[in-house]
């Protein structure tokens, strides 16, 4: 008796989630209110690189922004997601970037927090050097290891004399 009771009860489960998986399946068909996903590709970039912005939840395009770049033009490529290219400015500063995204015909914005990275430029010429020419604490180490040295020689050099004479 007991053991029908179970068997009931598992197959009347089974049955109501047999029933309830179409609705979730039309539920997931359905588009969504605004954007939901915002992809930056390169994610580290240097200044005056294009990054690709992928969006999903976007089915008629829109427009990204970031304080790193120009307000970007974003097209439908298809399905539920829009895509555009973006430059990024010469003066953009180094570091984590936001991006906002707002979706033609659709009403909240999206904003992804540290969605991409600037990297600095490196100072060129003479292997990133600053100054010209050696410093004055430049030179007085490097005179300080050449006596150093010269003591060496001289010290290794007299005892070599003195062990031929015994």
């Amino acid at each position: 008796m007991r053991t029908t009771r179970t068997l009931a009860a598992t197959a009347t489960a089974v049955a109501a989630l047999g029933l309830a998986a179409p609705v979730a399946a039309a539920r997931d068909g359905m588009p969504p209110v605004g954007p939901s996903n915002i992809v930056a590709l390169p994610s580290v970039i240097a200044r005056g690189g294009q990054l690709t912005i992928t969006v999903d939840g976007c089915p008629r395009g829109g427009t990204a922004t970031s304080d790193a770049f120009r307000p970007t033009t974003l097209s439908p490529v298809g399905g539920n997601t829009s895509k555009g290219t973006a430059t990024i400015d010469n003066n953009a500063r180094p570091g984590a970037h936001s991006i906002t995204v707002h979706c033609t015909g659709a009403g909240r914005p999206l904003t992804h927090p540290n969605a991409f990275t600037v990297i600095g430029g490196v100072r060129g010429g003479l292997g990133g050097s600053t100054s010209t020419g050696a410093t004055p604490t430049d030179m007085a180490i490097g005179g300080g290891l050449i006596a150093v040295a010269v003591v060496g020689g001289a010290v290794f050099w007299m005892r070599r004399r003195a062990e031929k004479r015994i």
